[in-house]
């Protein structure tokens, strides 16, 4: 019998999705496991095109408001589910002030595959922690630029990159999300198969480890 060839697994996120912090550790885990290396890809989310959007002050105070009922419904509902998960994972997750622009700390995702893939795990775990505690800016490159060299990742034309030629390919890869499927983190893309949301690894875990056994169904522990 033919061994089962594994797939490339590519996996989409965005530092500021609540659902891919609360994946993020069970992911790293899945990818040391299997010893195969993931293509790990930034997808900034448009959060305002379909949840509106709000601004909070430093008491907490709503300051700004551009979201129906049924919109701040749903995103109350995915604080609460993401913070289920998070609590059983032992880390912090705060509500943010507003929705924040991610694409600079995304680009960094880009920058360490490209210069050290095996500092990503610090990076990732350096930028998504801090930020979910409401302790870092991920709009300011200089605050980016020192999680990377916390994770021991030069910054060495990171700062050109963020405004050149790292902002290109980022956009260009927004823009070819939703004509290929893909609308949401975290997103786990096999060559044939596009899966959302973290309930799916034991899954993708059993496509990486050859599909021994029948196939599991969906779970949310890993």
């Amino acid at each position: 019998m033919q061994k089962e060839e594994i797939p490339k697994l590519t996996v989409y996120i965005d530092i500021k999705s609540p659902y891919a912090f609360v994946a993020l550790q069970p992911t790293l885990n899945l990818e040391q496991y299997s010893n195969h290396l993931f293509d790990w890809k930034p997808l900034t989310l448009d959060i305002p095109s379909y949840l509106g959007s709000a601004k909070k002050n430093d008491s907490g105070e709503l300051i700004e408001n551009n979201r129906s009922t049924s919109q701040w419904s749903s995103v109350k509902y995915a604080y609460r589910d993401a913070r289920r998960y998070a609590k059983r994972q032992g880390k912090t997750l705060f509500g943010t002030q507003k929705i924040w622009d991610s694409s600079i700390a995304n680009m960094g995702i880009s920058w360490v595959s490209m210069k050290d893939r095996s500092r990503l795990p610090d990076y990732l775990n350096n930028v998504f922690t801090p930020f979910w505690k409401q302790n870092l800016d991920i709009e300011d490159v200089e605050v980016v630029s020192r999680v990377l060299s916390s994770s021991n990742v030069t910054t060495r034309g990171f700062k050109d990159y963020v405004s050149g030629e790292g902002r290109k390919q980022h956009d260009s890869l927004q823009d070819s999300f939703h004509q290929r499927g893909i609308f949401g983190v975290p997103t786990y893309e096999f060559p044939d198969e596009f899966l959302f949301g973290r309930e799916h690894l034991p899954y993708i875990k059993w496509r990486l480890t050859g599909k021994k056994d029948k196939t599991p169904d969906i779970a949310y522990i890993l």
